[in-house]
């Protein structure tokens, strides 16, 4: 099955001896949106899970959170305090007082009051609840203990009506919610011991290349590979569930076997997205029958990334080799697809926006996404922001998306958020940090 690719504007690539076809660029927005669409559609394929509310932490529901039951389930006392019956002075019975957790004491009559503890089911024919510092006792020789209100009651003061919160089968909350620790309060107050969630994408990384060294200093046209630590935490913090970290040289079978043979949801691959004489992906794409639904972003740094359809509900997403580079790629491609296929609501749309403090260069006709740190309501653009340099994104807040042609000063971009906490307080102190 040959390569399918989508049909934007050329950009001419060659290697040093034979043309290649023109290189298709997609759009950064475009890109990203097919990404999650991407994504969407490979969620339908699969089963959500069901997990015990102390598992189910930072998943996203599967479905929609409906009451099992009327919340509360029945009238409950929202202070301490008297439950009375009728127009007072009343008469206390003579009982122990009705606490949470018991069962409701005996109906009420007319002129009967009983004590009464927050969250206690109100007996049958209460009328109100008098907090106990609205309200006096005396004791009388003929009624005995009698109860007096310092303050006017109305009727169903102070009692939690059955139902106020929600009804059964109220949706409480939509598919596509994150389970937050107050989530899983509400669940646990509606009566859930298991949430339907979605089950967490499942992701192998390939590293490719024979240049790169696992340890020690680099040397001898040998240099540190800096993927390879980085992705497998990142994709864990965008909630995937990393199978294997693999190292590959630039052999074309072997990296076939490896994409064909991976039982991941998203294949995660750097380098080879190009087109030199060790880019083997493209060629490895099209021999696996896969189906190119992005070849080439318009975006820098990070152009020559691609998303793929490996068949199954399966894809693949090519990062380029250089780190920053590839952090764009993850940014642009990975991260709105795997939010997708999480079930996570509007995967595509960056975090938030901001006004950039100083003018920021662009490219004439490509987006640019420049690490930047919060000052205030503002964002500054860092240096180091080179396709190979991590030094400026490691104390990033995120990503500014800069469109083609540059931001002038005070203009408002969008920003990509990292998954992590900022790192604005870890910033060096030199100025010459900053652009």
């Amino acid at each position: 099955m040959t390569l399918k690719e989508p049909a934007p504007v050329a950009q001419g690539t060659t290697t040093g001896t034979k043309a290649e076809p023109p290189h298709r660029a997609t759009a950064w927005p475009e890109a990203r949106a097919a990404a999650a669409r991407a994504g969407t559609a490979a969620r339908a394929g699969r089963e959500p899970r069901r997990l015990p509310l102390g598992q189910a932490l930072g998943r996203v529901l599967a479905g929609p959170l409906l009451a099992l039951t009327d919340l509360p389930s029945f009238d409950t006392s929202a202070m301490d305090g008297w439950a009375v019956a009728g127009p007072g002075p009343w008469t206390v019975r003579a009982e122990s007082p009705v606490l949470a957790g018991h069962a409701p004491a005996a109906a009420l009559a007319d002129g009967e009051a009983v004590r009464i503890a927050t969250g206690a089911p109100v007996p049958p024919g209460t009328t109100a609840v008098i907090r106990s510092e609205h309200s006096r006792t005396e004791r009388t020789e003929t009624a005995g203990l009698v109860l007096h209100a310092l303050r006017e009651v109305h009727p169903r003061q102070d009692i939690r009506p059955r139902g106020q919160e929600c009804r059964s089968g109220d949706e409480l909350l939509p598919a596509g919610t994150a389970v937050t620790p107050v989530v899983l309060g509400l669940a646990a107050a509606a009566g859930y011991d298991e949430l339907p969630v979605q089950a967490r994408p499942r992701v192998e990384i390939l590293v490719l290349g024979d240049e790169l060294l696992t340890a020690g200093l680099p040397h001898e046209g040998l240099i540190r590979d800096a993927l390879g630590p980085m992705l497998g935490p990142w994709l864990t913090a965008l909630g995937a569930e990393v199978l294997a970290t693999r190292r590959i040289g630039d052999d074309a079978e072997e990296l076939y076997a490896a994409v064909t043979g991976s039982a991941a949801d998203l294949v995660v691959t750097t380098g080879g997205t190009a087109a030199g004489p060790v880019d083997h992906l493209h060629r490895v794409l099209d021999k696996a029958g896969a189906t190119l639904l992005v070849d080439g972003v318009k975006v820098r740094p990070g152009h020559p990334m691609l998303l793929a359809a490996l068949g199954g509900h399966r894809h693949l997403v090519g990062l380029p080799g250089n780190p920053l580079a590839a952090v764009s790629g993850l940014l642009t491609l990975a991260e709105p697809l795997l939010a997708a296929l999480g079930g996570e609501e509007r995967p595509s749309r960056p975090g938030s926006r901001a006004p950039v403090a100083d003018e920021v260069h662009g490219h004439p006709h490509d987006t640019r996404l420049v690490p930047v740190v919060r000052r205030g309501e503002q964002l500054v653009p860092l240096r180091y922001n080179g396709p190979a340099m991590l030094r400026g994104i490691a104390v990033a807040d995120g990503m500014a998306v800069v469109p083609p042609g540059g931001a002038r000063s005070g203009q408002e971009l969008d920003v990509l958020d990292l998954p992590w906490p900022p790192t604005s307080g870890a910033v060096p102190a030199q100025g010459a940090c900053f652009t």
